[in-house]
Order: structure tokens, then C-alpha cells, then sequence
């Protein structure tokens, strides 16, 4: 399977822009990439933006995207207060939010699958796509009761450290999602597991993305 690198020199800067609807949603569906990105670009600079919280899921957004983005050269965390729920109701105002992150000049945008059939995953998703028209765009999976797991191009091979570290922050942080059957230690597991089996994984496991456009 060909291998591909986000930049020549992992010494250049890579900014990543990272667009999540709800408190833990880039944590579930990159975070293990995310983790491996910092780990292997001297310098990078992330963005990290949460649409919908309330006060107790901010907190915990803001304490998890701090352990994720610990060794990050440059971060931001933005974390909104939409409603969740009810983003598509507010697409005016989601516009307005879209059009002031263009400043960041992302290489790569981390967003939410596009067949999602969460209403505000796919609000995100069309809203990313309708900002950003020359950037590589990564759509991410969420697994959850709607059954709309689908057939991903995109693998990033990831080693166990990555995988437990990512459940080590979201089972730190995310107190208030312990009783959600979908917060589960072995699907955190699960996933990623079944990604390495189809990208032939050295490590067993991967996170996948969606990717639609690529130009060389």
C-alpha cells in the first residue's frame, strides 16, 4: 500500500485545523492521528474548534483538547456554546463561525463524515466543505447508534501507545459520558482494529478518514 507524508520535511510547519460538533467527537475520530502528528512534526500548529457544549461538557473539552495538544509547538482551543442538537437551525450563525477560522490557513482540515447521519456531524461536514475549497479535507467516523459506519479510503496506521493514550484522556475527562453505552473502552479498541485489518496494518491497528479530493 503506497505511503504518503503530509509535508516533505517534518521540520516544516503544518497547520491542522481540527472542526468537532460536539465535546468529544475530534477525540473519538482523530485523536489517535492527532497524537501521532505531534509526535512526528517538530512543527505544528493545531486549531482545535468544538461547536456545541453547555458549562460541565466545556470544562471537559477544554481539560481533554489540553492533554491531546500537550506537546503541540502552537495550539488553539475554541470551544462554542451552540446547542446541541439544534446546529442546522443555527446556520446562519455556524456560517459566520466558518467564514472567521479561513485566518488559519489550514493545510489539513480534520471534520466530521459527510453521510453522517448526525445532524450536527453533517451540518460540520457541509459547512467545512462550503468554507474551505482548496484544502485537504479529512472526514473522520463516529460510531454510534444510527449504524452509519461506512467504507473509508484513507488509513493512518497507529501504534498501541497512540490508541491508549487517546483512551486514557477521554476516560479521564469525559466523566459525564461514562454511562453512554457508545463511551466504551472496547470499541475505543474495536474500530481501529477492524481499520488495521483492512490497510494491512504492521501494528493491527488504524483510524480512517474519508478523503475526496487529493492533488498531487
Amino acid at each position: 500500500m503506497q505511503k504518503l507524508q503530509f509535508s516533505i520535511n517534518t521540520g516544516e510547519k503544518l497547520n491542522i485545523l481540527c472542526l468537532g460538533a460536539h465535546c468529544d467527537d475530534i477525540e473519538i475520530g482523530c485523536g489517535g492521528t492527532l497524537l501521532k502528528l505531534i509526535e512526528e512534526y517538530e512543527s505544528i500548529c493545531i486549531t482545535w474548534v468544538v461547536f456545541c457544549s453547555n458549562e460541565e461538557r466545556k470544562k471537559e473539552a477544554q481539560n481533554s483538547a489540553e492533554l491531546f495538544l500537550k506537546n503541540a509547538k502552537e495550539k488553539e482551543i475554541i470551544i462554542l456554546d451552540y446547542k446541541d442538537g439544534f446546529l442546522p437551525a443555527d446556520w446562519s450563525q455556524a456560517k459566520n463561525t466558518f467564514e472567521s477560522l479561513k485566518q488559519y490557513t489550514p493545510d489539513i482540515i480534520f471534520t466530521h463524515f459527510r453521510d453522517d447521519l448526525h445532524q450536527d456531524h453533517r451540518t460540520v461536514n457541509e459547512l467545512t466543505w462550503n468554507t474551505f475549497r482548496n484544502h485537504l479535507i479529512l472526514e473522520y467516523e463516529i460510531s454510534k447508534y444510527d449504524g452509519d459506519m461506512g467504507n473509508p479510503n484513507l488509513f493512518v496506521t497507529l501504534e498501541p501507545k497512540h490508541l491508549e493514550k487517546k483512551r486514557e484522556i477521554l476516560f479521564k475527562c469525559f466523566k459525564s459520558q461514562l454511562d453512554k453505552q457508545w463511551f466504551d473502552e472496547s470499541l475505543l479498541m474495536a474500530l481501529p482494529r477492524i481499520r488495521g485489518v483492512q490497510c494491512a496494518s504492521r501494528t493491527k491497528y488504524a483510524e480512517a478518514f474519508y478523503s475526496r479530493k487529493i492533488h498531487f
